[in-house]
């Protein structure tokens, strides 16, 4: 492997099991032959995505209980380096009912279980380690691409803390999280956030009408000029570019004091888990190779599109 210059951090690891039907009916039972298992979470599929692109990641995380030796194999079978801190917290399942009659995509999750007292102490040793041999080692800009929820037992400090850590060592940051997470870590000042709309309405527009946000294109509309307007100000006051996703519908672009959409690929999908962090690979990829925002999100497009056509989540090739 040659030296990593991406680093890709997700807390809150998860084995994914895929089940695909002809059709499934809730209330019944449901057989399957076709089904697969694959280590998972936001962070493993962009830095298997990115390991994909020709890229080399290093992926940081933190592992325990009965399931960890077999989610460090399939790491491993996928070309995905990891290092990681044992938590001795069980790994979670994930469960994604695919249906090929109506193309749906049911996701089950499981919260994750308290990583154990001392591990957030060991994650950040681990990533101080890491991250400061990447940028000492590195021949252009390093990357950190920050994914996901955060299990259980971690405090509001451990992710703004490695933000601040690597904005001071010259990392270009990409940010795809929420709440207390995301609002803490603008202090530092990451150059691009990634946030969904229902991700970035909870955490700035808290008053808006949840339900609607992630299924009602109408209400989605009739709330863009709110969303974009706290979106332009949180990117002047913090200096980052925010791209705001919305599944199948244009992206929402805020790039300073302006406002564009994207529009995406049509694409029949047979599975979409893991396009968004397929979408975070593509625009990270992009950047490293020196194309502009609108042109990285192009590409991001393109590998979102490219996993939503595979049944392996987080993959733009099987």
């Amino acid at each position: 492997m040659k030296y990593p210059n991406f680093l890709c951090v997700c807390l809150n690891p998860t084995l994914q099991k895929t089940l695909l039907f002809t059709s499934w009916q809730r209330d019944q039972v449901n057989r399957t032959g076709s089904y697969r298992l694959d280590a998972s979470g936001k962070g493993v599929n962009v830095g298997r995505v990115l390991t994909q692109l020709g890229k080399d990641a290093l992926h940081l995380t933190q592992l325990g209980g009965h399931f960890r030796d077999l989610f460090i194999n399939l790491c491993k079978n996928d070309g995905l380096p990891l290092v990681w801190t044992d938590s001795s917290s069980e790994i979670r399942f994930c469960y994604t009912l695919l249906d090929r009659e109506d193309h749906s995509v049911t996701e089950l999750v499981e919260e994750s279980e308290p990583v154990h007292p001392g591990t957030e102490q060991a994650v950040l040793e681990l990533f101080e380690e890491e991250s400061l041999r990447i940028s000492k080692k590195a021949t252009k800009q390093p990357t950190l691409i920050i994914s996901g929820t955060k299990a259980a037992g971690f405090s509001d400090e451990i992710i703004p803390l490695m933000v601040s850590h690597a904005k001071h060592r010259g990392y270009r940051i990409i940010l795809d999280i929420k709440g207390k997470d995301l609002q803490n870590s603008l202090l530092y000042r990451p150059q691009f956030i990634k946030p969904n709309l229902l991700e970035f309405c909870t955490t700035y527009l808290p008053d808006l009408e949840q339900g609607k946000i992630q299924v009602d294109e109408n209400y989605q509309q009739s709330i863009q000029e709110q969303v974009v307007s706290q979106a332009q100000l949180l990117a002047t006051k913090f200096g980052c570019s925010i791209i705001i996703t919305r599944g199948s519908k244009p992206i929402w672009v805020i790039e300073g004091s302006k406002f564009y959409e994207v529009p995406l690929t049509p694409v029949v999908p047979v599975n979409t888990t893991g396009s968004g962090d397929a979408f975070t690979a593509g625009l990270a990829s992009a950047f490293d190779d020196g194309h502009t925002l609108k042109s990285a999100i192009t590409e991001g497009i393109r590998c979102g599109a490219l996993n939503a056509a595979l049944l392996k989540p987080g993959v733009i090739r099987e």
